[in-house]
């Protein structure tokens, strides 16, 4: 019988603990904030910034919005988040990505204090992922990770295969699975006979933003199947609907457990990001 991973679930406990920890007496009223940067009128990004929104107030964080024009300049740009740094209301920073052509993502990602940094994608924190040290992580491979966690997946000796290398899921995510003592393999566009690599795999991790990419070829019976994608196509009544990175439907039977999409990761890269900001608050306070 196939697992069926309930991220809702898990995130919601997620945030249910972040909202303990936040109403504890050592904060001594303090409020923590959370500044949401978006640039630009996407109608998806727009939908996921008043999610975190909404996150932000279940939990208690502060949610902080900047809703800025497309043509809002680098030095603008730039500006604001030097002014977010040196705000002592907010202790922590997202720029929604991706940002409109014209704009720089790396060096408006480097200039967030590594502090403040809650998406965990500074050069710095990216650099103290690498070496095993404290700082925050990327949300949604530590999201993946809780998932992995709460489901009893035992990881240790067992061979991860992530199909995907982005700095925001596919690099960070084969690091979290090598601190765990996963034996770990990264494909990408180019590896050689995927589906048979993905074959080998105890633990498969879906990130490359293609509609149903991974099917029941690329699966051994008996893994377990993390699917990250979140991608909205036509179905065949002409609506829309959100499908993953894996053909669920051809995959659930052949694994021992699997997330759906929805329902899967997705929350828990939001809950991810309230824990994340949460801890940011704590170190910046000496309270962690």
């Amino acid at each position: 019988m196939t697992q069926i991973i309930d991220g809702n679930a898990v995130a919601a406990a997620i945030k249910a603990s972040v909202a303990d920890s936040l109403g504890e007496r050592e904060l001594s009223g303090r409020r923590v904030g959370l500044a949401v940067v978006l640039v630009g009128d996407d109608p998806a990004s727009a939908a996921y910034v008043r999610m975190k929104a909404r996150d932000c107030r279940e939990v208690g964080i502060e949610p902080h919005d900047y809703l800025l024009p497309a043509d809002t300049s680098q030095a603008d740009l730039n500006a604001l988040i030097d002014r977010l740094n040196a705000d002592d209301t907010v202790q922590g920073i997202l720029v929604q990505l991706p940002l409109p052509a014209g704009l720089d993502t790396e060096q408006v990602v480097a200039r967030i204090a590594p502090a403040k940094d809650v998406d965990g994608f500074h050069p710095e924190n990216l650099g103290r992922l690498l070496r095993g040290l404290d700082a925050p992580r990327p949300c949604t491979p530590a999201g993946v990770m809780c998932l992995l966690d709460r489901a009893g997946v035992q990881l240790s000796g067992a061979h991860a295969v992530v199909v995907g290398r982005s700095l925001i899921v596919g690099k960070p995510m084969a690091l979290l699975l090598l601190e765990r003592n996963a034996t770990v393999t990264v494909c990408h566009s180019r590896t050689r006979d995927l589906a048979e690599v993905c074959r080998q795999a105890d633990v498969l991790v879906a990130a490359v933003g293609r509609p149903k990419m991974i099917g029941a070829e690329h699966v051994k019976p008996g893994a377990v199947v993390i699917d990250v994608g979140i991608n909205r196509v036509t179905g065949d009544d002409g609506k829309s609907v959100l499908v993953g990175d894996v053909d669920y439907d051809a995959v659930a039977p052949l694994a021992t457990a699997i997330t759906p999409v929805p329902g899967g990761v997705g929350p828990m890269t939001r809950a991810l990001l309230m824990a994340n900001t949460r801890d940011a608050a704590l170190r910046q306070w000496g309270l962690r």
